[in-house]
């Protein structure tokens, strides 16, 4: 039993870093701005992987009646505009700043708690809750990249978690497990992202996507899938392994690796953006030219091009 505390832990702290710096590649290097599809297909796969999952016998999925089904629907709406909202967070900011917004989720639970329900909250909760508030304060004076509307659908995204949690915790034990409330956000995300995508734009455009038939962009697309659902696997199996003061160590664990893995990556990245070139190059087809070098589409003046078209 300690192993296998130990592997899903290790697993956690592996996918969470991971699985923010693939959707950060996807979102910024190759610029795959399509929110409703990106998400669609993320949820497509997790919904996918967690049926198998169940037909095989791994995880067990009980059959819900409607009235759990529809009392657990304003979780799934939210739950939509947590995947929506933080895509559109994390394609302009950083990692660790999007990181730093997402906690600030805790303090909405806090809040609550401690205002509403009337429930005890030890000190060192609330001085966590304070030093997460005033991190988040200082962040748009500090943020040498400051986007307002990074930050304005960080907002929202923290918010959705904040109010999603707090309807996770309202549920009753004996209505919904963890891996039913998943398995339902991943049938209503799939079902309103596809809806969603074409009152959108994002169901034409993306056909000018320049990386649509590049490898990366499909390896990148599969791996942010697979993540994402080992991800929430992993952090339903500590919930239910680990006890509560357990699994906040670990994600503790978690969160530190994914800020040095950005800075370490950072670089790379911004490498990448090589890419954007070869987007260019893969755009021009109506260029004649034997040597690609030469082509208007990569940033050179026409007139050159057209001396060589003359020679």
């Amino acid at each position: 039993m300690s192993a296998t505390r130990s592997l899903v832990g290790l697993t956690f702290c592996a996918c969470y870093p991971a699985f923010y710096l693939v959707n950060k590649y996807v979102l910024s290097v190759l610029k795959f701005t399509y929110p409703t599809l990106f998400q669609g297909w993320q949820t497509f796969v997790g919904g996918l992987l967690l049926h198998v999952s169940w037909k095989l016998g791994w995880v067990e999925i009980n059959s819900s009646s409607r009235y759990d089904v529809s009392t657990w629907l304003p979780a799934s709406v939210l739950f939509v505009g947590i995947i929506y909202s933080g895509s559109r967070a994390l394609s302009r900011l950083a990692v660790p700043v999007f990181i730093i917004l997402h906690n600030i989720a805790e303090v909405i639970i806090c809040g609550y708690q401690k205002c509403f329900r009337k429930e005890k909250t030890s000190p060192a909760k609330i001085c966590s809750a304070l030093f997460l508030l005033a991190a988040a304060g200082c962040l748009p004076f500090n943020d040498s990249q400051f986007d307002p509307d990074g930050y304005f659908w960080a907002v929202i995204h923290l918010f959705c978690v904040g109010v999603y949690k707090i309807l996770q915790k309202s549920q009753k034990p004996s209505m919904l497990s963890d891996i039913d409330q998943q398995y339902l956000n991943y049938i209503f995300s799939v079902a309103l992202l596809a809806f969603a995508s074409h009152p959108t734009g994002d169901l034409f455009s993306v056909l000018d996507f320049p990386f649509l038939y590049f490898y990366r962009f499909h390896g990148s697309c599969c791996a942010s899938g697979f993540l994402g659902f080992f991800l929430m696997f992993s952090t339903v199996k500590m919930k239910s392994l680990l006890a509560p003061g357990q699994c906040a160590a670990w994600i503790f664990l978690a969160k530190p690796p994914a800020w040095r893995y950005w800075r370490g990556l950072a670089g790379f990245l911004r490498a990448e953006g090589l890419l954007m070139k070869m987007g260019k190059e893969r755009r021009c087809t109506g260029c004649q030219l034997e040597n690609r070098a030469q082509c208007p589409g990569l940033g050179l003046p026409v007139e050159s091009v057209r001396r060589t078209q003359r020679q």
